[in-house]
C-alpha cells in the first residue's frame, strides 16, 4: 500500500492509509522502518522518498476499499514478485532482504 502524507507523521499516515485503503488496524508499537529509497521515475520528475514499514502484527483481513487503484491484494513470496510491480518497491524489497536501509533509483549515473 502506498500514500502521501496530509500533514501528519509517516507513522500516523501508515496506519490512516493502512485502515482506509485495507480496512486493516495497525498499531504504532507494531511498526518498523525497514528500508528507505530515494527515488525518481524520469529524468526532470520531482524526486521522491519512499519509507518502507513492516507492521509486525495488525487486526481485520485485507479488503478491497480502492478498486480503481488495486485489483487485489495478495501476500506474495519475495522470491516471485508479480512482474508488473513498481520498480522502485521491487529494489526496496531485495535491499529489504539484504538488510540493506537505504537504496536510489532512476537517477542518472
Amino acid at each position: 500500500m502506498a500514500g502521501h502524507c496530509e500533514q501528519e507523521n509517516a507513522i500516523t499516515c501508515l496506519i490512516r492509509e493502512a485502515q482506509e485503503e485495507a480496512g486493516l488496524r495497525i498499531e504504532r508499537r507494531d511498526i518498523e522502518l525497514v528500508h528507505v529509497v530515494h527515488h525518481i521515475d524520469r529524468a526532470g520528475d520531482r524526486p521522491r522518498m519512499g519509507l518502507f514499514f513492516r507492521a509486525h502484527a495488525w487486526s481485520g483481513e485485507p479488503e478491497l476499499r480502492e478498486p480503481d487503484k488495486c485489483t487485489q491484494w495478495k501476500f506474495w513470496d519475495p522470491v516471485a514478485l508479480p512482474e508488473d510491480l513498481v520498480p522502485y518497491t521491487r529494489v526496496a524489497i531485495a535491499k529489504i532482504r539484504s538488510g540493506e536501509l537505504y537504496s536510489e533509483t532512476g537517477w542518472p549515473a
